[in-house]
């Protein structure tokens, strides 16, 4: 099953708005592949507790990523938008206590992940940007430039660490303003590359 690798803490002002220090070098960490979900509703392990929603750009690995390679974007062959859904209380608690963020960051229904949009039809994708509305209400905006890590960045620090698959997905990392969502609640996402995309869906 395709791997789904996250990077936490690529953008300064989200690493300041939870007290967390700026990285030097990419945070990464990992979701069970049965994570995934879609738009529609699906269930959430724990929807009884308040979750908070992280918006970021998907990178869709295309081409086969050797152990120890530099393959920039010429590997991604799509990307679109997902929620890293995140048990906050839980990982706050785990990161008091020195252990892993596992409990709080891979759980059903964690990965949200809209529809792939091919890299071809997107423009500069270094030019891309990403917004989050729930219930109407914009909450996140980003945009990949501001990143702390770009994207090649991204790529070449994964592959230190192993090889990449076609189908793997990259969850690049989330701009500020991450807050609770509720089962029920609506969310529009909205991709701004050399064409507009904005997919609905509900928790």
């Amino acid at each position: 099953m395709a791997t789904i690798w996250c990077i936490g803490r690529n953008y300064a002002a989200h690493a300041k708005e939870l007290g967390n220090e700026v990285p030097s070098e990419p945070v990464v960490f990992l979701k069970a592949a049965s994570c995934r979900r879609g738009l529609a509703p699906e269930p959430l392990a724990f929807p009884e507790e308040s979750v908070h929603h992280e918006l970021e750009l998907v990178l869709h690995v295309g081409s086969p990523v050797p152990l120890g390679t530099d393959p920039g974007w010429a590997a991604v062959a799509a990307v679109s938008l997902g929620l890293d859904l995140t048990r906050r209380a839980v990982q706050s608690a785990c990161k008091a206590k020195g252990l892993p963020w596992t409990a709080a960051k891979s759980f059903a229904g964690s990965a949200v992940v809209g529809p792939a949009v091919p890299l071809a039809d997107i423009g500069e994708p270094d030019a891309l940007a990403f917004h989050l509305d729930v219930d109407g209400e914009r909450k996140q905006s980003g945009r990949i430039a501001d990143a702390l890590f770009d994207v090649p960045s991204i790529l070449r620090h994964l592959a230190r660490l192993a090889p990449l698959a076609p189908g793997d997905l990259v969850f690049t990392g989330t701009p500020p303003g991450v807050g609770p969502i509720r089962v029920g609640q609506r969310f529009d996402l909205t991709l701004v590359g050399a064409t507009t995309h904005r997919w609905s869906g509900q928790l």
